[in-house]
């Protein structure tokens, strides 16, 4: 299946929100399926760190969610929950320190590792995710400008609409 978002190459939490976006036909969702799951799977190179099946597919939707709800409105308790799925455990190996990811149940491997992304996002620095400030888009960015002023998840879409948008109105006008 050819991944048919708009929008892709976002950090993995950020990608896990852009599974939701709008088309000319309305609301789109790629997690309503098995295929879906698959895909986004593929795009993220987890496909051979997790099965794509129902019980991934529920739990990485839940994960969704959670992170929707700490960039849209702070809440955390979804995300603490998804969290509470698995671990990092830190150990010195021969070559070195090193962080193995644990996460006891196979479904909750790819939503925890997109809510530790979350984490690590919000470390670096939380005003950088954003989402398109076009009205009728829903996709999410890290704005990595030098400035920190990116507006749109695409110049050559989203801007490129309002920019239009502007200039037909002040013609109109």
């Amino acid at each position: 299946m050819r991944d048919p978002r708009p929008h892709v190459g976002e950090p993995l939490a950020l990608d896990l929100l852009n599974t939701r976006w709008m088309s000319a036909d309305g609301p789109q969702d790629l997690l309503t399926d098995v295929a879906g799951l698959r895909c986004w799977l593929v795009a993220n190179d987890l496909d051979d760190r997790c099965g794509a099946d129902e019980k991934t597919r529920a739990a990485l939707v839940r994960a969704r969610e959670a992170i929707l709800q700490v960039v849209t409105d702070g809440s955390a308790d979804e995300l603490n929950a998804v969290l509470d799925h698995g671990r990092i455990r830190r150990f010195l190996a021969d070559p070195g320190p090193q962080d193995d990811v644990e996460v006891p149940r196979s479904e909750w491997l790819p939503g925890w590792l997109a809510a530790d992304n979350l984490l690590q996002l919000l470390a670096e620095s939380a005003g950088r995710i954003k989402q398109c400030a076009h009205p009728h888009c829903v996709l999410w960015f890290y704005d990595t400008s030098k400035n920190g002023t990116r507006r749109w998840h695409s110049m050559t879409t989203c801007g490129n609409r309002a920019k239009a948008a502007r200039h037909y109105a002040a013609k109109r006008d």
